[in-house]
């Protein structure tokens, strides 16, 4: 949009929620006058109602708006909640999904909804030669509970077991509901922490450089849409395995595009993982795959898309 000689008015990086909130709703009247369409995203729980507070008062203001449904809880938050949802959705021009999941999820809700999918720069993510058989694994989420990287220790231990050479390192920052401590603290007690690092957070343009030095990519959550951090390892021609929760079903075919497990069931992904690291045939197609499943998501395909949805609803 800016490129294009538009203008782009972003809201709020307070945060404390009760600042984000006041910002978002100051912001959205004091510069009434400067934007012709606001695009709000929304997320279940708590943010739900920032959402809510931020679309009502566009509504008082006569502006169009746009929705951005995310996150995988989202569908089970508006089962429990219907009217509030159908009310917000109602009140919005139209709605966006970034997955399949979601877009089939919230589709009952009556309200017109375009699937169109979170975007990469796919030239960032180099696709080299993979190195199969390879033994290192990669772990790339926040620690927070709902990613469950307790399993992925439990998993680790397991392929070690069958894989003695094997290491794995988990990068994100900690969330602070002792997840992080906690997954630690786990390694310790097995004997694991010489075979995983933890170098934290990173930043967004280093991810290509770790996910290159890496061979599996593993992904333990107990909730999901459409995580980028997938779609960056498939990007890099990684393999996935990862938990069947959520969107991640609607993402990824088993045996095509990744190797889907059950949710927890750190057993069940171990021997996935044992088995992509001793089938290097199987871990190269699944990584082919999966970087020509990437490609669909990359600023190329996907900018023309927003650019005729936002065109048809600011000017009709």
């Amino acid at each position: 949009i800016i490129r294009g000689g538009g203008k782009v008015i972003t809201t709020s990086h307070r945060r404390w929620r009760p600042l984000r909130l006041a910002d978002m709703l100051r912001t959205i009247h004091r510069r009434r006058q400067e934007y012709d369409l606001a695009h709000v995203t929304v997320f279940s729980g708590r943010a739900f109602i920032y959402a809510e507070c931020v679309v009502a008062l566009l509504s008082v203001l006569g502006k169009r708006c746009t929705l951005g449904l995310h996150g995988g809880n989202l569908p089970v938050f508006a089962g429990h909640h219907p009217a509030r949802t159908r009310r917000l959705l109602n009140r919005a021009s139209v709605a966006v999904c970034p997955s399949r999941y979601l877009f089939e999820e919230l589709n009952s809700f009556g309200k017109e909804l375009h699937l169109i999918p979170n975007a990469l720069h796919i030239a960032k993510y180099p696709c080299t030669a993979q190195r199969f058989p390879g033994r290192r694994l990669l772990w790339l989420r926040a620690f927070h509970a709902i990613y469950n990287p307790e399993m992925a220790i439990t998993m680790f231990s397991r392929v070690v077991d069958a894989i003695p050479d094997a290491s794995m390192t988990m990068v994100g920052p900690d969330k602070g509901d002792g997840t992080f401590q906690a997954t630690k603290k786990m390694a310790k007690d097995l004997g694991l922490l010489e075979r995983i690092s933890f170098p934290g957070a990173i930043p967004k343009e280093d991810v290509p450089k770790v996910m290159a030095r890496h061979d599996v990519f593993v992904n333990t959550t107990n909730v999901d849409n459409t995580p980028v951090s997938v779609v960056e390892a498939m990007a890099c021609g990684l393999p996935v395995v990862s938990t069947n929760v959520g969107g991640i079903p609607y993402l990824l075919e088993h045996g095509k595009t990744g190797l889907l497990v059950s949710p927890d069931d750190a057993g069940e992904m171990a021997g996935a993982v044992t088995r992509l690291l001793s089938e290097p045939q199987l871990a190269q197609d699944l990584g082919d795959n999966g970087r020509k499943l990437a490609e669909s998501f990359d600023w190329n395909v996907v900018l023309p898309k927003w650019q005729r949805l936002l065109a048809r609803v600011a000017f009709g």
